[in-house]
């Protein structure tokens, strides 16, 4: 192009190995269109062909997390703003336009057409350091839990194939002193060989409360089977090395649950996130992570509404006052404010108060809860707006 537009609107279809970017300009007539590396230098080198073209760029990308985080950082480090278009967004506009074709060429000309059209989307900003540190943490700690309930599942299914009656004596997710145990003796053979007073021994030197307890469970479940399954010595084994992997990975979290309730008290209205009831350094740092920026929620309500707390209309004609569950909306955000207001009903307080009448007026227990959750927000931003801890009475009003 020899003339210089006086606007363009630049749609990335973001990827792992390598990005396509397609500009448009105020007609939606393609100006540039290219395949770009994801390196430095290639997006620097196609950064400065497409800036070139106009007087002002718009960015949109379809992809907000690690595989555009390099064009991401080099956009805003040159001063460029980008918009999040959503893969839903893009596959439902894809059919506004002629043809089948599913291209990547194709993709970001509908993220650049969509961006050009919409000036509704959300600006992206490249996270601080805390909060990227927060984003990760986070992440890494939902990795290692999901690990730990596929490694107790496991546990417990080769278990019962070998020592039913074990399996049903402990709930392995929480019991620390049945990992334990698993670790050296998983037949009932064994059990009955060791002895109630030699297994107590050997657990109370492995820091197991209640070692007599235990090892009196297990002792009676290794009376009720005296028959040796097939396969037994080689599940032995494989239940041990799971038991391990199980207190392996308890050990990391809890430095991982350090490390996040360092970082996250290092934000500065960490003291208020934490001060509301039910919000804990760890639900108060996949905040932070989810929420993003605060200042870009003018209200309550459009906090609750990013949560998925507020329903959605779907009236037409005479139909009217007709809501549902929206579709649209943050889930881990959504699950931060259900997850801390089911904790905060557990002790007496405006927020148990609430659930119960909630519950008085006919809820179930997960419609009263989403209630509390809905008001929790509102009572949040309120917080963090004003700078203020929560108390359970509420502010003075003051005159005009």
């Amino acid at each position: 192009m020899s003339e210089r537009q006086a606007r363009v609107w630049a749609g990335v279809d973001s990827g792992k190995g390598h990005h396509w970017a397609a500009v448009v300009d105020e007609t939606g007539a393609t100006l540039w269109s290219k395949k770009i590396e994801n390196d430095e230098t290639a997006i620097l080198t196609a950064m400065g062909e497409i800036l070139d073209l106009a007087d002002e760029v718009s960015w949109a990308v379809d992809i907000s997390g690690t595989a555009s985080a390099l064009l991401l950082a080099l956009l805003a480090a040159h001063g460029q703003r980008a918009v999040y278009v959503p893969g839903r967004t893009v596959n439902r506009m894809s059919g506004a336009y002629r043809g089948e074709a599913k291209t990547d060429a194709r993709d970001a000309y509908v993220i650049a057409e969509t961006a050009r059209q919409r000036r509704d989307f959300a600006v992206i900003d490249v996270p601080a350091q805390l909060a990227a540190d927060l984003a990760l943490l986070t992440a890494h700690r939902s990795d290692l839990v999901a690990d730990r309930v596929r490694l107790v599942n496991r546990l417990r299914d080769v278990l019962t194939g070998i020592f039913p009656a074990l399996e049903r004596a402990f709930d392995y997710s929480g019991h620390k002193g049945a990992l334990v145990l698993l670790t050296g003796y998983q037949t009932p053979a064994a059990l009955r060989r060791r002895g109630r007073v030699r297994v107590t021994a050997w657990l109370a030197n492995r820091g197991v409360r209640g070692a007599d307890t235990v090892a009196a469970t297990a002792l009676e479940a290794a009376q009720a089977q005296h028959t040796a399954l097939p396969g037994e010595d080689i599940a032995a084994q494989i239940v041990a090395d799971l038991a391990a992997q199980v207190l392996a990975l308890d050990d990391r979290l809890k430095r991982i649950d350090k490390q996040i309730r360092e970082t996250f008290r290092a934000h500065p209205q960490a003291e208020i996130i934490e001060s509301l009831p039910g919000m804990g350094p760890i639900l108060g740092a996949e905040f932070v992570v989810s929420a993003g920026d605060l200042s870009a929620y003018t209200d309550a309500g459009h906090l609750a509404s990013a949560a998925g707390l507020v329903p959605v209309p779907r009236d037409s004609g005479r139909r009217t006052g007709n809501l549902h569950r929206p579709k649209r909306y943050s889930r881990r955000l959504r699950r931060v404010f259900y997850m801390s207001a089911q904790t905060s009903i557990i002790r007496k307080g405006p927020n148990r108060d609430f659930y119960l009448k909630k519950r008085a007026e006919g809820c179930k227990h997960v419609q009263a809860v989403i209630a509390l959750a809905r008001r929790r927000a509102s009572v949040l931003w309120a917080l963090l707006r004003d700078g203020r801890l929560f108390t359970s009475a509420p502010p003075v009003t003051q005159a005009a």
